[in-house]
């Protein structure tokens, strides 16, 4: 075979290979994406924000911000005070955010911060104001290191017709002391890696989609 010839058969074998390559990495694309996902998330400090964009990453799907339609004070004392409140009396308050066609997501993570060692009132409000019944749920968590308190347990006593997968919870910032955004730069990282493994964990991502 003349050099021509060689290079052009190798030629050919290259292409034949970048593009069972490329079918590849898009069949791989198609499993990690064909879900109906929502993720649904309450950040005040955007520390959850982040942890919803890096399950975002992972898995796809429709990323909705829980939002009020009136927003609580921006003074701590005065937002804790007013949580406090809505706790004891069992008051929630009304969304802004409204999700149509709900029923067409199988998959919902439900992200929140921990907020007196409780499920915020709007997540409460946001379980009340859907039926996921039959739905997949999965919890997610930020907290200021004192863990996730009962929230996620409060998760599964409001959602008792699905089915609830265990949950993931990360250290953030620390409102209180003035410690706002914590998860970026390495501490990012690390938290990415291990959301990685939580949702090989639970089998939503498959081992070799890492």
């Amino acid at each position: 075979m003349g050099i021509l010839s060689s290079f052009i058969v190798a030629l050919i074998v290259g292409l034949s290979g970048c593009a069972k390559a490329q079918e590849t990495a898009t069949a791989e694309k198609a499993v990690r994406t064909d879900r109906k996902v929502l993720i649904v998330y309450l950040s005040r400090t955007n520390n959850t924000k982040a942890v919803a964009e890096m399950i975002r990453d992972e898995v796809g799907g429709m990323l909705v911000p829980i939002e009020l339609e009136r927003d609580y004070p921006e003074d701590y004392k005065a937002i804790i005070d007013q949580v406090a409140r809505e706790n004891e009396t069992g008051v929630l308050p009304p969304l802004k955010t409204r999700i149509e066609n709900i029923e067409q997501y199988n998959t919902i993570f439900v992200g929140f911060p921990t907020w007196g060692m409780q499920l915020p009132p709007p997540v409460k409000s946001f379980f009340r104001q859907y039926d996921l019944k039959g739905k997949t749920v999965i919890p997610f968590n930020t907290n200021a290191g004192y863990g996730v308190g009962t929230g996620f347990a409060t998760v599964k006593e409001l959602c008792k017709e699905c089915n609830v997968l265990e949950g993931f919870a990360a250290t953030g910032g620390i409102e209180r002391d003035g410690v706002l955004l914590a998860i970026k730069d390495d501490r990012a990282n690390e938290i990415r890696t291990a959301a990685r493994q939580w949702l090989t964990k639970i089998e939503v991502i498959k081992k070799n989609e890492n």
